[in-house]
C-alpha cells in the first residue's frame, strides 16, 4: 500500500484531486456559511465545522459505495451486432453515467455562474432556519448535492491507477480528508481568493468536463467497446495531469500580469 502511495502517479493524483476538491468545495463553503449565518453568532462556527465534518463522513461513505459498484467488473449484458460490441458491467455503467453527469453539471454550473451568479445563494437565503439542528440538516442536504460531483471526480482521477481498487479508495479518502481539513482551517482565505479570482472556479469546472470525457472513454474501454471493428483505448492519466498543470500555469501568468498592471 505504502509503495503505491509513494509512486509518481499516486502523488500526482493526490495533489490534483485535493486541489480540485478544494476548488469545487468553495460553493459548498459559501452555501454552508449562508445557512450558518442565520443562527445566533455563537452557533455559526459550530454549525460550519459540524457541516464540513459531516460532509467528510458522508463523502467517505459514498466513496465506499461507489467503489464497491466499480469493483463489479463482470459483464451482466452484452450487445453484439455486426458493427457494435459492448460488454456492459456495473463498473462501465457507473463510469459512463458519471462522465455524462460531470459534463452536464459542469457546463450547467459554468452557464449559471456567467448568467445567474447569485441564483443558488438567493434560494438558500430564502429558506427559514431557526435552530442548530435545522442548519445542520440543511447543510447535510447541501453537502450531499455537492458530494456527487466530488466523488465522480475522485473516481475519474484514480480509476485504473492500481489493479486493486481498494488502493484507489484509500487515495480518494486521503484526498477528501485533506481537502476538508484545509477548508475547515482556511475557509475564509480560500473564499476570498476565489472571490478575487473567479476564473479559478470556472477553470476547475472546465477540468471536470475533461474528467467526465475521460470517464466515458474509460467506460467504453473497460466494456471492450468496438465500433466497426475499432476498439476504444484508455486515455493515459498523464494527459489529464499535463492539461491541468498547463492551464494552472497559464492562469498563474495571468494573475501576475493583472497584478503588475494594477500597480
Amino acid at each position: 500500500m505504502l509503495d503505491f502511495l509513494l509512486t509518481g502517479d499516486a502523488i500526482m493524483a493526490l495533489l490534483t484531486l485535493t486541489f480540485l476538491e478544494i476548488i469545487l468545495g468553495i460553493d459548498n463553503i459559501v452555501f454552508i456559511s449562508i445557512a450558518a449565518n442565520k443562527l445566533p453568532e455563537h452557533q455559526r462556527g459550530k454549525a460550519t465545522n459540524i457541516g464540513l465534518l459531516l460532509a467528510m463522513v458522508q463523502r467517505i461513505v459514498l466513496l465506499f459505495f461507489v467503489s464497491f459498484l466499480i469493483g463489479l467488473k463482470e459483464p451482466f449484458y452484452t450487445i453484439n451486432t455486426d458493427w457494435l460490441h459492448i460488454a456492459i458491467s456495473w463498473q462501465a455503467l457507473i463510469l459512463f453515467t458519471g462522465g455524462l453527469f460531470l459534463i452536464y453539471k459542469s457546463t450547467s454550473e459554468i452557464r449559471e455562474k456567467v448568467e445567474m451568479p447569485d441564483h443558488d445563494e438567493k434560494e438558500i437565503q430564502n429558506k427559514k432556519i431557526t435552530s442548530l439542528s435545522q442548519a445542520v440538516t440543511q447543510i447535510l442536504i447541501i453537502d450531499f448535492i455537492f458530494s456527487i460531483d466530488s466523488i465522480l471526480t475522485a473516481v475519474g482521477m484514480t480509476n485504473g491507477l492500481h489493479p486493486n481498487h481498494n488502493y484507489a479508495l484509500v487515495l480518494m479518502i486521503i484526498a477528501v480528508v485533506i481537502s476538508i481539513i484545509i477548508m475547515i482551517g482556511f475557509a475564509n482565505p480560500i473564499r476570498k481568493f476565489i472571490d478575487s479570482h473567479p476564473s479559478m472556479q470556472v477553470l476547475g469546472l472546465a477540468f471536470l468536463i475533461l474528467i467526465g470525457f475521460m470517464l466515458i472513454t474509460e467506460a467504453a474501454h473497460l466494456s471492450h467497446t468496438s465500433i466497426f471493428g475499432q476498439t476504444v483505448g484508455a486515455i493515459p492519466k498523464g494527459y489529464l495531469y499535463f492539461a491541468i498543470a498547463f492551464s494552472l500555469f497559464v492562469e498563474f501568468i495571468n494573475f501576475r500580469i493583472q497584478k503588475n498592471n494594477s500597480k
